[in-house]
């Protein structure tokens, strides 16, 4: 998706289109207005609509799964009046979604409706692939497109060779090296980044930096980088959802600290092709690529071409997926459950209610 502006488009600017507003019309027809998220906290949002900023009252059917709140990026239908109140979160085309934080059986969106997502990893500091391929994991499962952004280039000794290791982590991704102290490789991310684009990635990572090179202001807080150990404090403290001067949308999140996953197979799959495609040619259709004859992906340990590593952290986090997915699965299946016996307790009475009129 793609979207240009000016001043006076009203949503345009945030990604509102025709396929959109014709979807709208029956929400329309009962007197509410489309809005876009822009952040959530203490039972409000803030939100854009056709007339501008707005404070919303969040007005939602009750719910315990965090799935079903707005998030920054959501379209929704606002209903007008002092104050406003949002009302219903509509379809969302792609959700960025990681375990909660609590650990608990429900995911936590982090941005929805993106397009694209650049995922900042720092040359300032050693390379984790391991969050590396978390992130990429995340990303592919939530239907965007990631791009991988190597900020700090003018703090790497070697950041081709840099550029070539992230290379083998990221199969099918685009990589972009960058600098914000020289301005390098601006005009290439600038080109590639279309419709709405979301800033992942760890504190310190030089996201609002980078952030603010796509705006071109100084609009995202940016803070200093401890020197023992390259981390940084969270200076977003709060996702944010920006125009960006060429058309689209930026979104900037928090440094994530944890990346868990939960319903993560595709995206997986999407990492990790390279060790999905060796066990194709493995002799045996269960091969656990450990020690049985004919495996191929230990073949290709042996001979060089995939590292122990990798094949760990593919082990790694289809166990912490499927943990993650089977707690989803038990809460859906009580749900469900718990969902019976109220109906068979609601018939029970009805019954029971019928057969004392029938007497009396």
């Amino acid at each position: 998706m793609s979207f240009r502006h000016s001043s006076d488009d009203g949503l345009s600017p945030y990604g509102w289109d025709a396929q959109l507003d014709h979807s709208f019309a029956d929400h329309r027809s009962k007197g509410l207005v489309p809005a876009r998220v822009v952040g959530v906290d203490r039972g409000a949002c803030d939100v854009i609509t056709e007339s501008g900023p707005l404070r919303a009252r969040l007005a939602l059917p009750a719910t315990s799964d965090p799935l079903a709140f707005p998030c920054t990026g959501d379209w929704a239908a606002l209903r007008p009046g002092a104050p406003p109140e949002l009302v219903e979160v509509l379809p969302r085309s792609s959700a960025i979604v990681r375990s909660s934080a609590s650990r608990s059986s429900h995911g936590q969106a982090l941005a929805a409706n993106v397009d694209m997502a650049v995922l900042a990893v720092s040359l300032g500091g050693p390379l984790n692939p391991g969050r590396v391929e978390r992130l990429l994991a995340l990303v592919w499962e939530s239907g965007a497109q990631p791009v991988i952004v190597l900020t700090k280039a003018d703090q790497s000794a070697d950041p081709v060779g840099d550029a070539d290791a992230v290379a083998e982590l990221a199969p099918g991704v685009d990589i972009i090296t960058t600098s914000a102290t020289s301005g390098e490789g601006m005009d290439v991310l600038t080109a590639v980044l279309t419709g709405t684009v979301v800033l992942l990635g760890p504190s310190g990572a030089g996201k609002s930096t980078l952030g603010n090179a796509l705006l071109g202001a100084e609009t995202l807080e940016t803070g200093a980088v401890r020197e023992q150990d390259g981390k940084g404090r969270h200076t977003t403290v709060r996702r944010s959802l920006l125009p960006l001067p060429g058309g689209g949308v930026l979104i900037d999140t928090p440094g994530l600290r944890g990346i868990g996953l939960v319903d993560a197979d595709e995206g997986l799959q999407q990492v990790f092709a390279d060790i999905e495609e060796l066990a194709q040619e493995c002799r045996f259709g269960d091969c656990s690529h450990d020690s049985e004859p004919g495996c191929a992906v230990q073949d290709a340990i042996f001979s060089g071409d995939l590292s122990e590593r990798r094949l760990d952290s593919y082990r790694k986090l289809q166990r912490e997926n499927a943990w993650a997915t089977s707690r989803s699965d038990a809460r859906l299946r009580a749900q469900h459950d718990e969902r019976k016996k109220w109906i068979t307790r609601s018939l029970r009475e009805t019954y029971a209610f019928r057969d004392r009129q029938s007497r009396s």
